[in-house]
């Protein structure tokens, strides 16, 4: 009698390889940190050198103070670009448009509650230059007034729905609303011009946009700082020293051709490009972690904050009659203050939960 051949066993399903773990970027995390620092910098020097028209012969303490303090702060905005990219492109690309969606959520939302706080304070000290319903409906269309740093945000989110599009149709995804929305902040400043002339009325100005520039130092940016450690050689001295020549043509130009100098200069350029090498993949201790991420996350409600404690405290120091000497412990001293007071400030509304409607 024929025996039945054994039942076949079943296929073992191979095991699923797990998703390897992607490895925290302290050293992003650092130049996110000097770029808040640089920001904040760069704004206490400007505040220095309109204390004296920009001009040197009016007071050359106050001046030059100003403009070290301002030059040493052009990385940081061409680096907050950067890391944008690397964010968008490496770190943590969006899977799906409504992932996207929640990224610029995250930002639009204190955007708008830090820009009514600003018209609120600018009325309290009377210091806006116009009503506030007018301000406040410019500030729709991308106004700067009188929040005058915020015109970065204005620029980051539509470069981050630009590399976001590309991320997400490279995919398989169609994000046909996402190109929607491109499409009209691409097509709303010609519509605006035009609507003004067949109207006759002055309509605000729409800038919702991003220059070249900025999406250029997004994408290299992203190549740069994906690059694995050691690509750009073990020294860093020779990347100090391109920031230091950086760094003095940027002053000489400022002082000598035009302030303030481009963003999309060479020289800013060059002089970013030189900090981001020497930072690029460096080892932070594993003891001071801990406290560098929570800086790094406090860093955005730091950046929406600074200029309401900056004014207070310009305002009420900064003259064009200050030595030098003075001048440069007086814009050190306001600096470490904004700083310390405005990251101070984000870490305790972080810690009870508002980060998501403040920054």
């Amino acid at each position: 009698m024929p025996t039945t051949p054994p039942a076949p066993a079943p296929a073992q399903a191979a095991p699923e390889t797990p998703r390897p773990v992607r490895e925290h970027r302290y050293d992003i995390d650092l130049i996110r940190l000097l770029c808040s620092f640089g920001v904040i910098g760069l704004h206490a020097g400007s505040a220095f050198v309109n204390a004296v028209d920009r001009t040197a012969s009016q007071g050359p303490g106050t001046y030059w103070a100003g403009l070290t303090a301002d030059s040493l702060g052009r990385f940081a905005v061409p680096l907050f670009f950067a890391i944008a990219g690397w964010v968008v492109l490496v770190g943590a690309p969006p899977k799906d448009g409504a992932r996207l969606r929640r990224r610029i959520v995250r930002i639009v939302v204190p955007l708008a509650v830090w820009t009514a706080l600003y018209l609120a304070w600018g009325r309290l000290r009377g210091t806006n230059d116009g009503p506030v319903g007018e301000l406040a409906l410019d500030s729709v269309f991308a106004s700067v007034r009188p929040a005058y740093h915020l015109w970065y945000l204005y620029a980051y989110l539509p470069v981050i729905m630009v590399l976001g599009l590309v991320v997400l149709v490279r995919s398989g995804r169609r994000p046909w609303g996402l190109g929607a929305v491109l499409l009209v902040l691409a097509s709303a400043p010609s519509l605006f011009g035009d609507l003004a002339e067949a109207t006759g009325r002055e309509l605000p100005r729409f800038g919702w946009a991003f220059g070249p520039y900025q999406l250029i130092y997004a994408v290299l940016g992203a190549l740069l700082l994906a690059a694995p450690a050691g690509t750009f050689g073990r020294r860093r001295f020779p990347w100090l020293l391109l920031a230091a020549a950086g760094l003095a043509g940027v002053i000489a130009y400022q002082h000598e051709v035009h302030y303030a100098i481009p963003y999309a200069h060479v020289l800013v350029a060059l002089f970013s490009c030189g900090v981001l090498l020497s930072l690029h993949g460096l080892r932070v201790p594993e003891r001071l972690r801990p406290a560098l991420a929570r800086l790094a996350d406090a860093s955005f409600g730091a950046y929406l904050a600074h200029v309401l404690v900056l004014g207070v405290l310009t305002d009420a120091f900064v003259r064009a009659d200050l030595g030098g000497p003075a001048a440069a412990a007086l814009v050190v001293g306001i600096t470490v203050a904004t700083t310390a007071l405005s990251f101070g400030a984000a870490m305790l509304w972080g810690r009870v939960g508002a980060s998501k409607v403040l920054g």
